[in-house]
């Protein structure tokens, strides 16, 4: 009912492509229902909740809500423009990401107006630690939500509204309480960031920027593992050249806030993205590394050795099970070896790739 396809797949091709057998009546007229051999499906509540919400009257669609405790995706469209909908559909409770949503939906409708009852209610959700615990919810994620709703417009001209204080504040609050939430993976980190001016463009139609993205990341990783340390892209010294690189070691604290963050990686003098340079650093200085993180907008060079050659000489001498994760935008070439499974390409950005370096890291 919440989900009835995704990426043009549905519950019916599913089934149809695995012949699933079932013994249980009930199990089987659901699949008959879902491949469209069964009209209507008497007995499952919430199918029926469903199908009744499908052709009621949008002022009884909030009653319908209550009964059947049907989500907002089980809804029509036309229901989702009246404020009694959300007002029912808040009464049971939206999960943490769906509240974080469709916060600029609800302030549009006036249900999230300064002086509106519901306002401080909403308001108390977003940073309460065991909703973000249980959503598990990465701070950049929230980020994304917050930048979203202060801007009042949706991307890509997606509607207006005015954002609400309380809700810019919550959401602020929210991206810190995050950090929380992140689960450490034990593991050392060495991430080096892309400081260029190209940094700054915004990344993958999102309302933020490639540079304050690679920020909060290294923000939330001095926050969530004890052994790290972050370096950016600079030239060698005052008057060197782009491609005359370097690293620089970058001061970010977790007690730092993300624009001091953002500050910090703003003001360097950028060089030339070699993403062969942090394995070097590494290798030239003895420091021990289990994960390379390169976070650029891939406007990379190669210099003169490739990443893949640089992470071999690495494993060679310090530590043989060495992983790179390079990128944050799609670009027309790739850093990682294909044939080299500690080594991965990040081509784009969404909400599932904050999660990734760790992921990978743990060898999930």
């Amino acid at each position: 009912m919440k989900f009835r396809q995704r990426e043009g797949w549905t519950h019916r091709d599913l089934l149809r492509l695995s012949h699933p057998e079932t013994a249980e009546d009930e199990r089987k007229r659901l699949f008959d229902w879902i491949c469209g051999r069964e009209p209507a499906l008497d007995g499952l509540r919430l199918v029926e909740g469903f199908h009744r919400a499908q052709t009621a009257d949008a002022a009884a669609v909030p009653a319908l809500v209550h009964e059947y405790r049907l989500s907002w995706e089980m809804l029509p469209d036309t229901a989702l423009t009246e404020p009694a909908v959300w007002e029912a559909l808040l009464d049971n409770g939206l999960p943490h990401t769906a509240l974080m949503r469709q916060l600029p939906q609800l302030t549009g409708l006036g249900l999230l107006d300064p002086l509106a009852t519901r306002t401080g209610a909403v308001a108390a959700q977003p940073a309460d630690p065991e909703r973000l615990q249980r959503a598990r919810v990465h701070p950049v994620n929230v980020l994304v939500a917050l930048r979203t709703y202060a801007a009042g417009r949706g991307v890509r001209g997606r509607g207006t509204w005015t954002p609400a204080q309380q809700i810019v504040d919550a959401l602020d609050a929210a991206f810190y309480a995050a950090f929380r939430a992140v689960k450490p993976t034990g593991k050392r980190y060495l991430l080096a960031l892309d400081v260029s001016g190209s940094m700054a463009s915004p990344i993958a139609g999102l309302p933020l920027s490639a540079r304050e993205a690679s920020a909060a990341l290294a923000l939330v990783t001095a926050a969530t593992e004890t052994h790290h340390r972050i370096v950016g892209f600079t030239a060698r010294g005052d008057g060197a050249s782009y491609r005359e690189a370097g690293l620089r070691q970058v001061d970010i604290s977790p007690r730092q806030r993300l624009d001091d963050a953002i500050r910090a990686v703003s003001s360097l003098p950028f060089g030339g993205t070699d993403c062969s340079l942090p394995m070097r650093y590494a290798l030239e200085r003895g420091i021990d590394v289990d994960v390379f993180v390169v976070l650029t907008d891939s406007e990379t060079w190669a210099g003169q050795q490739h990443p893949h050659q640089s992470l071999r000489r690495y494993r060679e001498h310090i530590n043989p099970q060495a992983k790179l994760v390079v990128g944050m935008t799609a670009s027309h070439f790739t850093i990682a070896d294909p044939q080299d499974a500690g080594m991965l390409d990040i081509a784009g950005f969404d909400a599932g790739v904050p999660a990734l370096p760790a992921d990978f890291a743990r060898g999930a």
